[in-house]
């Protein structure tokens, strides 16, 4: 299956080219039918009118042509009022006397030949119906002033459907604004009604556009009347009762007519346009704007009919389905709706629909239908109308869903394959047949056919031909020297040749010759390059006084042979049918000027080929005024003249215009060459304001004419008028091409490329390089090639990496140009083909080695050298035997080295390592591998160190040995040490253990006393790193029950009954201070204030407001904890936590901290140290204590 796939993949990708060029048969050789023309598949027909359907196609022999109608043989001779064209398949339906709607139907037209069946579309016949209105009776509709209303218009169903618009009586479209407006159902919508829209001629009008016919519904009237009319109005029927005495209609925030709800939504076919809309009433009117949820509208696809209450977009695509939102806002408030938009698709094609086939016997090609659509579509295939499958079997057909490959093609397998892509949205048919045949080539291009293109245009001559197989063309010019197959020729792939920018030397005979295995066919064309139309007096900006004459000029210049025509516009309309403009060849006069002729004038030079424009404003004044001092910029200078004329300088002089009351700073000398680059203007130089002269340096070969501008404080003038034409002499080129370099591709190849010359530096016609090198120091004689104007040259059959001398030369034909410097290079380069030799390794220590070698000769790299390259890799530790499957590291030095080092080696192990040289083409053969061994180094760090079984005294170690050995273990260091309350670290004791140890059983140690532990490996090398942990041996009962015991002593429970007696005492006072006031200690302060007014004391603390002292915060020293168990920072400045270094938690007589190392759990201290501190205890004092006995 894998293989049947690459194989389909390959044979693809040959076919290809038939897929490119799908050719045109002429209609003199045999082929299949082709439908060219057909009825549309909705063929909607007008009752009063014969039925045309048409059905055309061409083919050789010409086809005959069949219909079926609903799906079954429709016999046109059992038909008299149906005729069918002579040499075509369109039948004419002569309905007069019969019923139109008798023929309706589903109809399919067939073209066959000998060759093939092709079939039209189902084109679907309906009458189109313009019915009338049903009669009704319309009563008068009354309103209050201020509500909103709908018109209903309800037209008669009609096909197509009919166009609607409201009128009057006077037919009279009826005035809409973003008040009143028609929706897109064809009723009419008030937002809020006034008085003037009562009228009682509202008439809904439905045009059926296929018959023409207006159909009209009877008129509506409607009263608008306030609530005082209203119940003058009912009261005259119901005894003048006051019916409405509710207040006049109230000013509201919008809500939507349509649609209804906070959502809806919408379905829209691909390519069609979408049209939503929302229409609100309120009061005042609401004013309606869109947005798309999920991005952006498409701007120049979108825009808003009905005053922003529908919103359009055309030619809808994918991307447009989303959500959109209207809002209806006015001042009182908005409302919004959004609408659900999903964009479906009837099929359409991807890249067009399948093409015609023509193929030579036993050639291969292929037939695609690529189409998409939302559902996706399905494909299905017939040949000559028959259902593929029910087709003859066809060994060189091969059908994969939208694909017919065609393998070895016979002569008779030609015939027509239809191609059905469809989904419930609709349908592509589409015919395309594959002939087979054998033909010598032609050209179809009229012969001696005459083309003419403006220089510096793109020329496209053609060559269309015909063969099978598809012919290949080719170009000769004049002499057929060479073909035309590069710069400045592009030859495309149906046979054009393409000049991208037209020369006169591009003009003259082309030959067009297509060949094939069956022969050859020549045409003869011409190209003509003309000369470009241009305006060399631009018309000027006029002010005239009414009643003048005005002139504009317009001289122009134009390729002799094309004859020109002149045309005047104003403000891009044409001339006024006045007399008092008169138009000559050059000019544009108006006499006896008025206010209606200002303007912009435009004079318009037009050719078969070309065309050049140029306007200018005239204004209209009353009389001249008296101005004040104007500041403009300088007139453009004049009279230009060339003195001194020299090989290389010109003398130029000119006259300055009038500076406008500013001084001319400086003058712009600006020169076109019309010799390589027509209407191009360069500057030149710059000469101060103060000269009117200037010596021009030159160079050969261009044809100069120059031009000056003057610059003044305002800005620069107009060019002047173009002096004549100064031609310098060709000459030699005076500079050769610079960055000459010489570098091979391949490693017998030397390409030398070098910066071209301008058109300038080129000093002359026919400019080419000639190309010289010779092997350094081998080749005495130079080898020299002249090649045209490109920028590379390729030496092949060099010798691999060798040195070269290069020169570039310039050549014209006027001679060469100065002796060219030598640039160097080298021949391309190839693979080194030796390794280094002498390889030796040092090791310096466990971790380090120094790797040397011998540098290879230059005969041996074949390039430029780059460097070594050193691969080295761990095999395996020398302690343990099983490899590593490391993989390969690399080390490269640059350059021409001889040794290097290997950092980060592991101790103890087994290496081994080759190296390469390597040049720009890559890497040369290793060297033979080597192996060298690094000594030991110290151990890495212990795996693991648990301590286990701890008593009151004593407890157990247990460790791994290093995963990282780095040599052979020669023992252990286990040192260990006491940890007091507050971190400090007691003395060390040091154990020796033997290597062949992983647990040992410390005895003698204290009890309930925390231990820190330090184990490291050694080898002969030393120790390595520590493994550390701690632990703490668990505590005395005894001592833990007399600590107990004390909270039940007398004399502690005293002492709690104090400090609770003397908090009470000092509440009391507190208590009699607030209700009986006297004295405290902010009276001084208080009675110093300027404000008698009594300060109020605050409830909670027994302090007054504004005086209120930091003493007065601070709770009684001794007193206890609130009942929750926590005293803030701030309320207490004397807490016994400022007098340690720690910030909470509990603290001995020494200010040491404890509760770290007792009992309780390190997480629990560390969390409630956060939250209180409590008050210190004679428990808390006796651990401190015990900690250190």
């Amino acid at each position: 299956m894998m293989e049947r796939r690459r194989t389909d993949a390959a044979l693809l990708v040959l076919l290809l080219g038939h897929l490119i060029s799908a050719l045109e048969v002429p209609l003199d050789l045999p082929q299949p039918p082709t439908i060219t023309h057909q009825s549309p598949k909705d063929y909607i027909i007008d009752p009063r009118e014969n039925i045309i359907i048409h059905c055309e196609a061409k083919g050789k022999p010409h086809p005959s042509f069949s219909w079926t109608r609903n799906g079954t043989h429709f016999d046109i001779d059992q038909e008299p009022k149906v005729a069918m064209r002579p040499r075509s398949g369109t039948l004419v339906v002569d309905i007069s006397g019969e019923k139109a709607e008798h023929y309706e139907g589903v109809y399919q037209c067939t073209a066959r030949n000998e060759h093939g069946t092709a079939v039209s579309n189902n084109i679907v016949i309906r009458q189109s119906r313009s019915p009338l209105w049903s009669k009704e009776r319309n009563e008068p509709i009354v309103v209050q002033e201020g509500v909103s209303l709908v018109l209903q218009c309800r037209p008669p169903a009609g096909l197509p459907p009919p166009i609607i618009f409201w009128m009057d009586n006077n037919f009279q479209r009826l005035p809409q604004s973003s008040r009143v407006s028609q929706a897109l159902n064809g009723d009419l919508y008030f937002s809020n009604v006034l008085k003037e829209d009562s009228r009682n001629d509202y008439i809904c009008y439905a045009r059926f556009p296929h018959t023409q016919t207006i159909q009209q519904k009877q008129p509506i009237t409607v009263r608008v009347l306030n609530l005082d009319a209203i119940n003058e109005t009912m009261a005259a029927f119901y005894n003048d009762t006051d019916l409405f005495s509710e207040a006049p209609v109230d000013e509201r925030k919008p809500t939507f007519l349509i649609p209804s709800g906070p959502s809806s939504s919408k379905m829209v076919l691909r390519g069609q346009v979408l049209e939503m809309e929302c229409i609100a009433e309120g009061l005042p009117t609401p004013e309606i704007s869109w947005t798309k949820v999920s991005g952006d509208l498409p701007a120049k696809r979108t825009s808003f009919l009905h005053y922003q209450k529908t919103l359009r977009i055309v030619n809808v695509s994918e991307s447009d389905s989303g959500d959109y939102r209207c809002t209806a806002r006015n001042r009182l408030g908005s409302v919004h709706h959004t609408i659900r938009v999903a964009v479906k698709a009837a099929p359409y094609w991807i890249s067009g629909p399948p093409r015609n086939l023509v193929l030579a016997p036993r050639e291969t090609g292929l037939l695609i239908c690529r189409a998409s659509g939302t559902p996706k579509p399905t494909i299905t295939w017939a040949m000559n109308g028959i259902p593929i499958e029910n087709s003859p079997k066809d060994l060189s057909r091969k059908v994969e869903d939208d694909t017919v490959m065609f393998t070895d093609v016979q002569t008779g397998s030609s015939a027509v394959y239809q191609c059905n892509v469809s989904n419930e949205y609709g349908y592509l048919l589409s015919n395309a047949f594959v002939n087979v045949l054998s033909e010598p080539p032609r050209v179809l291009t009229q012969a001696n056919k005459v083309y003419q293109v403006i220089r510096n245009h793109r020329a496209l001559i053609d060559c269309s031909s015909f063969g099978s197989p598809i012919p290949k063309i080719t170009w000769f010019k004049e002499s057929r020297s060479s073909t035309l197959d590069g710069d400045p020729y592009i030859l495309h792939d149906n046979g054009t040749l393409e000049v991208h920018v037209a020369q006169a030397r591009n003009s003259g005979k082309y030959t067009c010759v297509a060949r094939n295995t069956l022969g050859i066919y020549e045409n003869h064309v011409y190209l003509e390059v003309k000369e470009p139309t241009r305006i060399l007096k631009q018309p000027e900006y006029k002010v005239v006084q009414r009643g003048r004459s005005v002139e504009f000029e317009c001289k122009v210049k134009h390729d002799p042979s094309l004859i020109p025509t002149m045309t005047w516009l104003k403000d891009n309309g044409e001339l006024p049918d006045d007399e008092r403009f008169i138009v000559d060849s050059d000019s544009l006069t108006i006499a006896d000027v008025i206010e209606n002729d200002e303007g912009v004038y435009t004079c318009i030079m037009n050719t078969s080929l070309d065309h050049d424009s140029a306007s200018a404003e005239l204004t209209v004044v009353e009389a001249t005024p008296t101005p004040a001092v104007a500041y403009d910029r300088p007139d453009a200078p004049t009279d230009l003249e060339l003195t001194d004329q020299r090989e290389r300088s010109v003398q130029l002089t000119w006259t300055p215009g009038d500076e406008h009351n500013s001084p001319i700073q400086k003058f712009l000398i600006q020169y076109e060459d019309s010799l390589h680059h027509r209407g191009h203007w360069h500057n030149l130089t710059e000469v101060p304001g103060t000269k009117t002269t200037a010596r021009l340096k030159l160079s050969p070969f261009i044809h100069y004419t120059f031009r000056v501008l003057a610059l003044n404080a305002v800005g620069l003038s107009h060019p002047s008028f173009p002096s004549r034409m100064y031609k310098t002499n060709a000459a030699a080129p005076d500079e050769n091409p610079t960055g000459v370099e010489g570098y091979g591709t391949e490693h017998d190849n030397l390409v030398i490329t070098w910066k071209p010359l301008s058109g300038l530096q080129s000093n002359g016609p026919g400019l080419q390089y000639k190309v010289m090198w010779r092997q350094k120091e081998v080749d005495k004689e130079w080898t020299s090639v002249t090649v045209a104007n490109v920028s590379k040259f390729v030496v092949s059959g060099t010798p691999t990496f060798v040195p070269y001398e290069l020169k570039v030369q310039a050549v014209n034909e006027h001679g060469t140009g100065p002796e060219p410097a030598i640039a160097h290079g080298h021949s391309g380069e190839d693979l080194p083909v030796a390794a280094p030799d002498n390889v030796q390794v040092l090791v310096l220590n466990s971790s380090l080695a120094e790797v040397h070698w011998d540098p290879l000769p230059a005969k041996a790299i074949r390039g430029h050298l780059k460097g070594y390259k050193v691969y080295y890799w761990r095999e395996r530790s020398l302690h343990k035997h099983n490899p590593h499957h490391v993989e390969k590291q690399i080390l490269t030095f640059s350059g021409n080295h001889s040794h290097g080092m290997l950092p980060g080696l592991h101790p103890f192990s087994l290496y081994s390592f080759n190296i390469r040289v390597y040049n720009g083409k890559g890497e040369g053969p290793p060297s033979p591998s080597q192996q060298f061994e690094t000594p030991e180094g110290v151990p890495g760090i212990p795996s693991s160190l648990i301590i286990t079984n701890p008593n009151l005294d004593s407890l157990t170690l247990e460790w791994a040995p290093p995963h990282d050995r780095n040599g052979r273990l020669t023992g252990y260091t286990l040192k260990y040490q006491p940890v007091n309350n507050s971190n400090e670290l007691g003395p060390v004791k040091e154990v020796a253990l033997p290597a062949n140890e992983t647990s040992v059983t410390l005895l003698n140690l204290k009890y309930s006393t925390r231990y820190k532990f330090y184990l490291n490996a050694k080898t002969v090398r030393g120790a390595g790193p520590a493994i550390s942990q701690e632990a703490v041996t668990i505590m005395d009962e005894a001592v833990a029950s007399r600590q107990v015991d004390i909270a039940t002593q007398g004399w502690f429970i005293g002492l709690m009954c104090a400090i609770a007696l003397l908090i009470l005492i000092l509440l009391i006072i507190c208590f009699i201070q607030r209700n009986k006031g006297g004295k405290y200690p902010v009276k001084e302060k208080e009675d110093a204030h300027t404000d008698p007014e009594f300060q109020p004391m605050k409830d909670d603390d027994c302090t007054f407001g504004e005086y209120s002292d930091n003493e007065d915060h601070k709770p009684l020293k001794g007193s206890r904890t609130p009942s929750n168990g926590t005293v803030k920072r701030d309320d207490s400045d004397d807490s016994l936590v400022d007098y340690g270094e720690g910030g909470d938690g509990q603290f001995n007589e020494d200010g040491s901290f404890i509760g770290q190392y007792s009992g309780k759990s390190a997480s629990r201290e560390t969390a409630e140290g956060h939250e209180s501190s409590e008050a210190p205890s004679p428990i808390n004092a006796m651990n401190s204590l015990n900690s250190f006995v």
